[in-house]
């Protein structure tokens, strides 16, 4: 066998390691990135900050729905601010 064959391959060796390693590297954050998205998706869209999120929309709704109510009914201004007062001790 030619030994110029070895001697064009010692160059390129390092260089072949190198590219094999970033790519090894690259496959493994990929691998961790689809486990962690498998992860999220097995936990659903209901998770508890979309939870919270539902309840104060709830709860803000509700209080809207009581203002409008107090706005559109012919209350004296007294029993504008008791129905107030209800809202804030809620």
């Amino acid at each position: 066998m030619d030994m110029s064959w070895l001697a064009l391959l010692i160059p390129i060796a390092p260089f072949a390691i190198g590219g094999l390693w970033i790519w090894t590297r690259h496959q493994s954050s990929m691998i961790d990135k689809q486990r962690e998205l498998m992860l999220l998706g097995e936990r659903g869209p209901e998770s508890s900050e979309s939870r919270k999120m539902r309840e104060e929309m709830k709860y803000l709704k509700e209080r809207v729905a009581v203002l409008e109510q107090i706005t559109t009914d012919g209350h004296s201004s007294r029993q504008l601010e008791n129905k107030i007062e209800q809202l804030r001790d809620r």
